[in-house]
């Protein structure tokens, strides 16, 4: 034994310490990533969903559908994250707890600090990830998103045929096509052109195509006739094989893409150009916004001590704490919504962005408090010079 043995038995029990630290980091960590990936594979199913009308009514390829699917992915992960991450510590902690694992911890002298730090640090850590998602990824994602959608809004080129229907994408022009096969082959084609001077041109066909050229959308007819009535009541006939129809000067537009909040980095809202008109009657929703990007991530930390406190807050349990996990689950939602309903009020009164920043806060706060509130029962070791070190 010797004069060295006090020293060499707190190296062990420091060595022991941080190996017990890494297990429990590990045993969340995988629940956490399995529930994040289930959860964003439900979010990015809902979101492929409301993405098929741009299949469907505006005609795009699958590569247009998957890129706004997918850009539209970092502001989903950042509402699923906290969700994923209470879900996933619940998991795993009420498995250390009821396995006993937790109280072998605290027999062998490990504080609650100890035991929560592992699962602390990883809510910091997520909420520090969702805070550079917040901040540069998603409005990056978000303007790319929106100046896609705004492409094909006004891509005259892809609405320009709407199968067994007569539409008119622009004014004079009506278009009508019998169908449309899934090569993009138009049969029997009818288009209907008013001119500026009165007169009007008339174009049938067999078939047809839309292309495009050197950048310019094309239409070209096959088999088709044109009839072109001048002013003046004089009618040109003219059949042909093949006629390139340039739809160019019909999708010119003055029209710019606008950025919604969601879509613009922190600085713009919090220091919105108040010289333009919108941005002045719509400062507070922006300056709402911006608090929000900031105070979200909090609740991936405030939603992780709600977890703990489930589980490690109330006494040991061979049955499980399925009622208790329960009723903080529903503490958890109501905290979020909560959260939605103050940043919803923001957009009236600046100050009340205050409270984006306390809900969490505070929740976090009494989370804990809850944690540390009964006392922790140590049983006693078996090898005194253990129970001399844990003391």
């Amino acid at each position: 034994h010797g004069s060295g043995h006090p020293k060499a038995t707190d190296v062990f029990i420091s060595w022991s310490m941080r190996l017990i630290d890494r297990y429990l980091l590990r045993q969340l960590l995988g629940p956490t990533v399995l529930a994040v990936c289930a959860l964003g594979a439900v979010a990015l199913l809902s979101q492929s969903l409301n993405a098929l009308d741009i299949i469907v009514t505006q005609r795009q390829s699958a590569l247009v559908f998957l890129k706004v699917t997918l850009l539209a992915m970092p502001q989903l992960i950042n509402i699923v994250l906290p969700i994923a991450l209470f879900v996933a510590a619940l998991v795993a902690l009420n498995r250390l707890h009821t396995e006993q694992e937790l109280v072998v911890c605290f027999a062998g002298g490990m504080s609650r600090s100890q035991l929560i730090a592992p699962a602390m640090r990883l809510g910091a850590m997520v909420a520090l990830l969702a805070l550079t998602m917040n901040l540069w990824i998603q409005p990056t994602a978000s303007r790319e998103m929106r100046e896609t959608l705004f492409a094909v809004r006004t891509d005259l080129a892809a609405t320009l045929i709407r199968e067994g229907k007569f539409s008119q994408p622009s004014p004079g022009l009506t278009v009508y096509a019998q169908s449309v096969d899934t090569n993009g082959l138009i049969h029997n084609l009818f288009i209907h052109q008013v001119r500026d001077d009165g007169g009007a041109t008339t174009y049938t066909a067999d078939q047809g195509r839309l292309i495009k050229r050197d950048g310019k959308p094309l239409l070209v007819m096959m088999k088709g006739s044109n009839q072109e009535f001048s002013a003046s009541g004089v009618l040109n006939f003219l059949s042909f094989d093949e006629y390139i129809f340039d739809l160019s000067s019909l999708i010119a537009s003055d029209e710019l893409v606008h950025f919604k909040p969601s879509d613009r980095y922190l600085h713009e809202l919090l220091f919105p150009d108040l010289t333009q008109d919108w941005e002045q009657r719509n400062r507070l929703k922006l300056m709402a916004e911006g608090h929000a990007r900031l105070a979200g991530p909090l609740y991936n930390i405030a939603f992780m001590a709600l977890a703990i406190s489930a589980v490690i807050g109330g006494g040991f349990s061979r049955l499980g704490y399925g009622r208790r996990m329960a009723a903080f689950g529903g503490i958890a939602a109501g905290v979020r919504i909560l959260g939605f309903i103050v940043q919803a009020a923001c957009e009236d009164m600046a100050w009340i962005n205050l409270l984006q920043y306390l809900v969490p806060v505070v929740t976090t706060v009494v989370a804990l408090r809850e944690v540390y509130r009964l006392p922790v029962s140590r049983p006693e070791f078996r090898w005194p010079w253990i129970r001399g070190a844990a003391a």
